[in-house]
C-alpha cells in the first residue's frame, strides 16, 4: 500500500476502483495523517424522510504555494475574494440565521453575471430573500443589480433600475424573450415570480402580469432557464418547484419530531407533496402561454425540483432538460421535436446513483469534459453522498463516472452551486462546487460540518479524471461560507474566468481569478436573427493548433472543443452568455463553427486569440474587442 499521501492518491488515480468508501478511508487514513482519529458517522432521523450517512477524509491544509497533491504541478491560478473591494456591500437575507422552523428558509438563492447594458463588461445580479417574522417598512430586502464600472468595481444601481423586488426569491435566468436586442431577467419566487422587461436604457419593467406569467396558485417555484424548446426563433421558460408548500399547513420540527443526526431541524422534502414543473410557450407577441400539461412535464417520475440544465444532451439538434431533484430521482426531459417532452433518465442512466439509489440532488451543470465532442453533467448532491459525474456515450445514454473520475472522495460537504470551468485555460474543464450546510442548527455540535464549508476545486488530468485541488487553490476557494448559487465569468475582461457566489445571511463573494499562466483564450457572443436573439441553444465549436502535445488528446495537438449558450447554470444561476474557450499556447484559432438553433451554420477561419468576438447568424461578425485588461488587487 502506499505509504504517503500522493503516492496513495496516484494509485486511486490508476485504478480507478469503485470501492465502499468505508473501505477508501481505511486505506488513504495513513496516507492523509488521520491516524487515530475516527471518521464522523451519523445518520438522519428526519421521521418526514430516508436516512442519509456519510464520511470524509479530511487533508491538513497545505501551504499557499504548494504543488498539487496527485500531479505535483503548480496549479497556475489563485482565487481571492475581491467582493468588498469591488463595492459589493449588500447581505443576502434568507431564513433565520441560527435555526430554521420550516424548509423553506434553508434553499437560498442564486445570482448571475448578466450584461444588461450591452457593453461587453458583465454586471452582477443577486437574488434576495425573506424571513418568516417579515419586515418593517421600508426595511425590506431586495435584489441587487451591480453596474460595472470597468476598473474592478461596481456601482449598486438597483433602484434606478426599478428591480428591488422582495420576497423568498430563488432562482434567476438571462435571455432576450422579446427579441428586441436586450437581455430580460427572470427571477423565480415562492410565490409570485417575476418577469422584468430589459427597457435597452438601464431600466426594468416587470411585466409579469401582461406576458400571461401570473399564477393562480401559490408555488415554490425554483430552478429556471430560457429556452427554444420548438425552434420557433423565441425563447420559451421552464419553472422548476420544489414543493407544494404553505406555512399554514406545513408540519414543524417539534410537531413531526424531524431531526438530523439528533438535531431537530425542517422536516422535508420527504413526506411533503412534490411541486409540478412548469412550461411557458412564447407565443411570439410578448406574451407566454402554459403548456406544462400538454408538453408532459407532469408525466415524469421525478419531484422536488431544484435546478435545471438545458442543452442538445441527445445530439439531435433539439434542446432537452436535465432537473436535479431532491431526495429522489433525477429527471431527464428529452425533446420530442413535437412540443412535448419524454422523461428518459432511468433508461439514459441519469436517475440514480451508481448502486441504484435516489440522491438528493441541488446543483446542475453540462459540459464536456473529456473533450469527445459530446455533452456531460455534474451534480451535486446533500451531504453525505458523492457529487455526481456522467459521462455522455454518445449512443444516448451516460455512464456514472464518478469514482473513476476522482470525485468520490469527498462526501462530508454539502454542494449548491456548481460548474464545468475551465480555470486555467488549457482547454480542459475543470469543475468547481460551491458548499454550505443546509442546517444552521448544525454550528456548535460535534455531529458534522459546520454550516459555511469550503468549496471543491478539481483540476482535470486530461484523461477522464480529475485531481482535488481545493487546498491549493486560493483562500476564495478554503474560505468557509454558506454558500448556494454562483455563476462564472470574467467581469475584468482579463481572459481568466471569476466567480460571484451568493451566500445564506451573510455577504456575496467575488472570486478572482489570478493567473500566472498566460494562456491564450477566445470569447464569443452570438446574436441570433432567424434564431433567437440571445442565441441560446447554439452550439459552438472552436479548433485551435497548440504547441503542447499535452494539452490535446490527438498526436497533432489540436484543441477541438464545444460549448452551447445557456440562459442558466449551476445552482439557481445564470453565467457570463459569452461562451470561452481556453486555448493553452494557441497563437490562431484555425475554425470556429456555430450551430444555431434555426438550423444554419456559420464558419469562420483564422481568427485572433484573446479577443472577444461578436458574431451574428449569417457570419457576420459584428464586434471584436481585445479589451484593456483591468488589474484587480485582492
Amino acid at each position: 500500500m502506499p505509504s504517503t499521501r500522493r503516492g496513495f492518491l496516484k494509485s486511486l488515480s490508476r485504478t480507478a476502483l469503485v470501492l465502499p468508501l468505508e473501505e477508501v478511508l481505511k486505506l488513504a487514513r495513513p496516507a492523509f495523517g488521520l491516524e487515530g482519529r475516527s471518521p464522523q458517522e451519523g445518520q438522519s432521523h428526519n421521521t418526514m424522510g430516508s436516512e442519509r450517512q456519510g464520511y470524509e477524509a479530511q487533508a491538513r491544509p497545505a501551504p499557499k504555494g504548494l504543488p498539487s497533491p496527485v500531479t505535483g504541478t503548480p496549479l497556475g491560478v489563485q482565487f481571492v475574494d475581491v467582493a468588498r473591494q469591488a463595492g459589493l456591500n449588500v447581505k443576502t437575507i434568507y431564513g433565520g440565521e441560527h435555526r430554521n422552523k420550516y424548509l423553506l428558509e434553508t434553499t437560498g438563492c442564486g445570482a448571475a453575471f448578466f450584461d444588461y447594458d450591452q457593453d461587453d463588461w458583465v454586471d452582477i445580479f443577486l437574488v434576495n430573500g425573506w424571513r418568516l417574522e417579515g419586515f418593517p417598512k421600508n426595511q425590506e430586502p431586495v435584489c441587487h443589480l451591480f453596474k460595472n464600472n470597468r476598473d474592478g468595481t461596481f456601482t449598486d444601481v438597483t433602484e434606478k433600475a426599478g428591480l428591488a423586488r422582495s420576497g423568498w426569491g430563488q432562482a434567476c435566468c438571462v435571455g432576450d424573450y422579446n427579441n428586441d436586442g436586450w437581455n430580460d431577467l427572470f427571477v423565480s419566487y415562492y410565490g409570485q415570480n417575476a418577469l422584468f422587461r430589459n427597457n435597452g436604457n438601464g431600466t426594468f419593467t416587470d411585466v409579469t402580469k401582461e406576458a400571461g406569467l401570473l399564477q393562480s396558485r401559490l408555488r415554490w417555484n425554483s430552478g429556471c432557464s430560457f429556452l427554444d424548446y420548438d425552434k420557433d426563433g423565441h425563447l420559451d421558460l421552464f419553472v422548476g418547484n420544489y414543493i407544494d408548500f404553505d406555512v399554514k399547513t406545513a408540519p414543524t420540527p417539534e410537531d413531526a419530531n424531524c431531526t438530523y443526526k439528533g438535531i431537530q431541524v425542517a422536516c422535508g422534502p420527504p413526506g411533503l407533496e412534490g411541486g409540478k414543473n412548469l412550461l411557458y410557450h412564447n407565443n411570439g407577441d410578448g406574451t407566454f402561454t402554459d403548456v406544462s400539461e400538454k408538453s408532459g412535464m407532469w408525466s415524469a417520475v421525478g419531484s422536488y425540483a431544484l435546478s435545471a440544465a438545458v442543452a442538445d444532451l441527445d445530439n439531435n439538434g433539439w434542446s432537452d432538460i436535465y432537473v436535479a431533484n431532491d431526495s429522489t430521482t433525477a429527471t431527464y426531459y428529452q425533446n420530442q421535436k413535437d412540443g412535448t417532452f419524454k422523461d428518459g433518465a432511468i433508461e439514459a442512466g441519469v436517475a440514480y446513483s451508481p448502486d441504484g439509489k435516489p440522491q438528493a440532488g441541488m446543483g446542475v451543470s453540462v459540459g464536456d469534459y473529456n473533450r469527445d465532442g459530446l455533452l456531460d453533467i455534474v451534480k451535486t448532491n446533500f451531504a453525505g453522498d458523492t457529487d455526481s459525474l456522467f459521462m455522455n456515450l454518445g449512443d444516448g445514454s451516460f455512464d456514472d463516472r464518478t469514482y473513476q473520475a476522482g470525485l468520490g472522495m469527498n462526501t462530508r460537504l454539502m454542494g449548491w452551486g456548481v460548474s464545468f470551468v475551465d480555470i486555467d485555460n488549457d482547454g480542459w474543464l475543470d469543475i468547481l462546487i460551491a458548499n454550505g450546510h443546509v442546517y444552521p442548527e448544525v454550528d456548535g455540535t460535534q455531529v458534522d460540518a459546520a454550516y459555511a464549508e469550503r468549496k471543491y476545486l478539481y483540476r482535470n488530468l486530461r484523461n477522464g479524471q480529475f485531481e482535488d485541488v481545493s487546498l491549493i487553490g486560493g483562500s476564495g476557494i478554503m474560505a468557509a461560507v454558506p454558500a448556494r448559487g454562483f455563476a462564472v465569468g470574467d467581469y475584468d475582461n482579463d481572459g481568466c474566468l471569476d466567480m460571484v457566489v451568493n451566500c445564506v445571511n451573510a455577504p456575496p463573494q467575488l472570486l478572482h481569478c489570478e493567473s500566472a499562466l498566460k494562456r491564450s483564450w477566445i470569447k464569443i457572443r452570438v446574436v441570433g436573427t432567424k434564431s433567437n436573439r440571445t442565441g441560446i441553444g447554439a452550439r459552438l465549436k472552436v479548433v485551435a493548433r497548440t504547441g503542447t502535445p499535452a494539452l490535446s488528446a490527438k498526436p497533432d495537438a489540436t484543441l477541438v472543443q464545444i460549448d452551447e449558450v445557456h440562459s442558466c447554470n449551476g445552482y439557481y444561476s445564470a453565467s457570463d452568455l459569452r461562451t470561452h474557450f481556453g486555448l493553452g499556447d494557441a497563437t490562431k484559432v484555425d475554425l470556429v463553427e456555430i450551430r444555431w438553433p434555426s438550423g444554419a451554420v456559420d464558419t469562420l477561419k483564422d481568427l485572433d486569440v484573446n479577443r472577444l468576438y461578436v458574431i451574428e447568424e449569417g457570419g457576420k461578425i459584428l464586434k471584436v474587442d481585445t479589451f484593456t485588461a483591468t488589474k484587480v488587487k485582492a
